[in-house]
Parts: C-alpha cells; sequence; structure tokens
C-alpha cells in the first residue's frame, strides 16, 4: 500500500511582524532589527507603498533638493535589511488574533506566528463609484496623476478633487499637458495655502467651481469628456482626454476589522500618542491610522513609534 505524504504548510516565529512596506513600514523593520526583535516584513502587492505613485519629494527632510520617491523607498528598505530586518515579498490573506502568538496566513500558504504585529498596510485611492468611470478605467481614468500623465503630453485633462492631492497632481500635469482643469464641489480649495498658490500660479490650470461628476464621456477609443452638474443645476459637458481622480483615500483596514477598533472610515483607531490599538500588542502605523496628515515623514514617524512601542510591550512580558 502506498502513502502518500502532503507537505505541510511552511510556518515560522518572529518577535514582530510587519505588514506592509512604505515609510511606516520600513522605518518600524529599521527599528525593530536595532531593537534585536529580528522583524520581518510582508510588502504586499505595492513594495514602497503609495508613495512610489509619485515623482519627486520636496519635503522629506534630508534632501534640500528633493528626491525622487522610488530612490527613497529603495533607501529605506536597504537600511531595514542592512540592520537586520527579514523583508518578503508577499500578501497577507488571512490574521487571527484571538491568541498569542497571533497567526498570520501569506499568500494562502505560508504561517508566521508573531508575539508582536505592525500593521502598516496605508491605504488607496478612492474613486467616484460611477458605472462610467469604472468602465474607462484605465481607458483615460486614473487615480495617479504621475503613473498615467505621460500619457496624456499636449492634452486636456481634469482633475477631481480640492485637497494638497489634487493641487499637487493639477500642478504635475499642467507640465505635461495643454490644459488641466480642476473639478471642485466647493467654491474653495482644501489645499494648503502653499498648494493653493503653487495652483493659482499655474496658467494653464482652470478652476471649476462648485461641479460635480455626473458622467465620464467617451467611446471605444477611451475618455472624450465629462458631464459636470454646477450648483444651480446647470449641466454641461467638457471635453477632455483624460480623468485623474484626487478625492482622498481607503484604509487597506479591512483584513483587521474583524479584530482591531476603526472609525467609520476604517482607520485603525489607536490610543493616545501611542500606535496601540485595540487588541494588546498589536500596533498600527502610517496611513491605515491617519485619515489627517497622510505624509511619508508623518509615516515614518509612526513607524518608529510603533516599533518602539512593540520593544516596550515586549520587554514588560519578560
Amino acid at each position: 500500500m502506498q502513502v502518500v505524504m502532503f507537505p505541510s504548510m511552511e510556518e515560522s516565529h518572529t518577535k514582530c511582524l510587519i505588514i506592509g512596506s512604505g515609510p511606516a513600514g520600513y522605518t518600524a523593520a529599521i527599528y525593530a532589527s536595532r531593537a534585536a526583535l529580528d522583524p520581518i516584513l510582508y510588502e504586499g502587492l505595492q513594495p514602497g507603498g503609495q508613495l512610489t505613485t509619485t515623482t519627486v519629494i520636496e519635503n522629506f527632510p534630508g534632501y534640500p533638493e528633493g528626491v525622487d520617491a522610488n530612490q527613497l523607498m529603495a533607501d529605506m528598505r536597504a537600511q531595514a535589511v542592512n540592520l537586520g530586518a527579514d523583508v518578503r515579498p508577499g500578501y497577507v490573506t488571512a490574521v487571527d488574533l484571538s491568541q498569542r502568538p497571533f497567526r498570520i496566513t501569506v499568500d494562502g500558504s505560508e504561517t508566521v506566528l508573531a508575539d508582536t504585529l505592525i500593521v502598516a498596510t496605508g491605504a488607496t485611492a478612492r474613486y467616484l463609484g460611477l458605472p462610467s468611470e469604472e468602465k474607462f478605467r484605465g481607458m483615460g481614468v486614473s487615480a495617479c496623476a504621475t503613473c498615467d500623465g505621460f500619457f496624456y503630453r499636449g492634452k486636456d485633462v481634469a482633475v477631481v478633487g480640492g485637497g494638497d492631492t489634487a493641487c499637487e497632481e493639477a500642478v504635475y500635469l499642467a507640465q505635461l499637458c495643454r490644459k488641466v482643469y480642476m473639478i471642485v464641489r466647493r467654491n474653495v480649495l482644501r489645499a494648503s495655502r502653499a498648494m493653493q498658490e503653487r495652483v493659482m500660479k499655474t496658467a494653464n490650470i482652470e478652476m471649476l467651481w462648485e461641479c460635480q461628476t455626473q458622467e465620464v464621456l467617451g467611446d471605444a477609443g477611451g475618455v472624450t469628456g465629462v458631464r459636470l452638474v454646477r450648483k444651480d443645476g446647470t449641466v454641461f459637458d467638457k471635453p477632455l482626454d483624460g480623468f485623474f481622480l484626487a478625492i482622498g483615500h481607503e484604509p487597506q483596514s479591512g483584513l483587521f476589522k474583524e479584530w482591531l477598533a476603526t472609525d467609520a472610515e476604517g482607520y485603525i483607531l489607536t490610543e493616545g500618542k501611542s500606535s496601540r490599538t485595540s487588541v494588546e500588542g498589536v500596533f498600527a502605523a502610517g496611513d491605515v491610522q491617519d485619515p489627517q496628515y497622510r505624509q511619508a515623514i508623518a509615516a515614518a514617524g509612526s513607524g518608529c513609534r510603533a516599533a518602539l512601542d512593540a520593544e516596550r510591550y515586549l520587554l514588560s512580558k519578560i
């Protein structure tokens, strides 16, 4: 009689597991490594996080001439690895926070046991939810100007939103495109004064105040325009070649909502100025718990706090 042996699920154990890369995850890995926690970090579907969708970063301390976003993330990753972090490709597909050590499943097959967990999964761009928007996604509809702006050189595009991100995307696109319209539902911008000034000083940016998108227009070749409605009810069409969304982000907290307390929008709640979540031994860092700032330097700082909190938690259990 032949006995068939099935391979067992791979299982490893770490003092500190970090889910997600980007400024928060990599910084947490740097600090956890220096604390001799031998951290394991899973990078997820987008190594380097949302920051890799932009170009030059001018406001990260230490770079007087600015720094390429992808280079910054590569440097952070290399620093974490050089200090001893085990940085792995892989996407976390399930978590069990009901007991310690926590049980984390990666890519549906690998299991990792962790004494502490740092959630640094970030946030992704929010869309309007229009059927026509979905229809033309990748055919003129985009949520990343720096990813797709190249394809609209010399053309007319629109950016939806009134915050810092929308202004930054509009200014970036204005360097490439013939005309950039900003579709803003209010009569003012929410962006910082510096970003507002940059927009207003850019000659080929035109503001469409108190307007909302009713439909994205297009044909077999992609986006051809957008149908807008003004606050007074007036409906009009604006011919366009590209339609960019910059209206906020969705925290990537879905895997953890069963276990961790979140706010109404899904951002993981942390205790006071710490990174402690509602489950002892679990910490959150970066945009997944930050609905307000969403800056690389803020994410890096929260990654530092999360690693220090994890270290102190483990020391308290000795």
